[in-house]
């Protein structure tokens, strides 16, 4: 017998990857996090804290990000939904008894 997982609606909304702390191991992210850090005055800096700083900061690169996942999840949508329609139909005549 299979046991099914059933999760909350919190649990739907919550993204574990945007919770994670950021480990500075580049020079970029070294600068982001010590960016980001002194900017909310906290120690621990998480994916969140930096995509929050980033879209308050730099709007045009985060509305070109947002945009792009999107479209892309988009078209996804649209590919999988036109996967659903590959069978021909079948019509049918309503008018003969």
């Amino acid at each position: 017998m299979s046991e099914e997982k059933t999760i909350t609606e919190l649990d739907l909304h919550t993204n574990e990857t945007l919770a994670m702390p950021v480990n500075p191991d580049s020079e970029l992210k070294t600068y982001l996090v010590e960016y980001v850090g002194g900017r909310l005055e906290n120690e621990e800096v998480t994916v969140n804290m930096i995509a929050e700083v980033l879209a308050a900061d730099f709007p045009e690169f985060a509305f070109a990000f947002a945009e792009e996942n999107f479209l892309r999840g988009y078209q996804l949508g649209l590919n999988d939904a036109e996967k659903l329609f590959t069978k021909q139909t079948e019509t049918v005549d309503r008018t003969a008894n």
